[in-house]
């Protein structure tokens, strides 16, 4: 019994960060995503291992069907949620960011775009897109033919690429951005600042109804900039600044009195920030005291 139950956990061990960056990118939440974790090990502990040919796809299996579970009710819960919602950020390990695929995948902004997918969609198109998975594979891990889930995939992948962020650009263009933000943050000067916005730059905040935040995007240089020079500016030029990487991009770490205040997360294409995305929901902040480490494949030997 107890060999069993140790091969069990070698298994489950070995593919946990794949598994968690599965549930993360259906979810956009990574207590939920722990949370199918979790319910992925007490389904999985009492699988008999002789019969599984493939375990990594057997956990991928479940991983997705508990994750479509908890993707339906998470969708409830955003119906009733108090002003904008924001995908739950991560702080990322630098092997994120240099995995320029899979950071585009996990972006604020892609994740984004995947909320506007149905659940069956976005699970197709999460573990085609991101994870290459067959689709022989993905039919049996949503209960689809392998017909049915090419029709989904094609759906999904259009309805992606008319959304999606347009071409990113280069580190130095992005770091120069995220220096500029920070500047501006720091000194309350906003002329570095308006060099690097875009003209069409969306911003987003959510703070849960639990701080201030804005009940609803702004779109548009003047009025991000408005906002910033007579608004968020008395709050923001009081905290102090730390870069950091999130969800695979340049953020910044916002803390008062040596508390965690929010994050901040943008999005940069062609050197222009396009997208900012402020965080301030403290349930949404455990994830960014420590790092994630994520996954498109199993670890090895040495990384377990």
């Amino acid at each position: 019994m107890s060999d069993r139950v140790d091969a069990a956990t070698e298994a489950f061990v070995a593919h946990r960060k794949l598994l968690f960056t599965v549930a993360y990118e259906m979810l956009g939440s990574a207590a939920d995503a722990e949370d199918v974790l979790q319910e992925t090990w007490l389904r999985w502990s009492g699988v008999d291992l002789d019969i599984v040919r493939d375990q990594r796809a057997y956990l991928v299996r479940i991983t997705t069907r508990q994750a479509l579970t908890r993707l339906r009710t998470l969708g409830r819960r955003k119906e009733t949620y108090v002003g904008s919602w924001l995908p739950e950020p991560l702080l990322t390990t630098p092997d994120v960011a240099e995995d320029v695929e899979l950071a585009d995948h996990v972006s604020m902004a892609m994740l984004l775009v995947l909320e506007t997918l149905t659940p069956t969609e976005r699970a197709v198109f999460v573990l085609r897109e991101v994870f290459d998975l067959p689709y022989s594979e993905i039919a049996e891990a949503i209960d689809k033919t392998p017909a049915a889930v090419r029709q989904i995939a094609h759906r999904a992948r259009s309805h992606v690429a008319a959304r999606r962020p347009r071409k990113g650009t280069s580190s130095a263009d992005t770091q120069a951005a995220l220096q500029a933000f920070q500047r501006a943050i720091e000194t309350g000067d906003l002329q570095h600042l308006l060099d690097v916005l875009a003209p069409d730059i969306v911003l987003l905040s959510d703070a849960g109804g639990v701080k201030q935040a804005l009940p609803r995007p702004i779109v548009g240089i003047r009025r991000v900039t408005r906002l910033l020079s007579f608004g968020w500016t008395k709050l923001i030029t009081t905290a102090s600044v730390e870069p950091t990487q999130v969800n695979g991009r340049p953020g910044l770490i916002l803390r008062l009195d040596g508390e965690l205040e929010g994050v901040v997360s943008m999005q940069v294409e062609d050197g222009l920030i396009t997208g900012l995305y402020i965080m301030r929901n403290p349930e949404k902040l455990s994830h960014v005291e420590r790092k994630t480490t994520l996954s498109r494949s199993p670890a090895s030997a040495s990384q377990r």
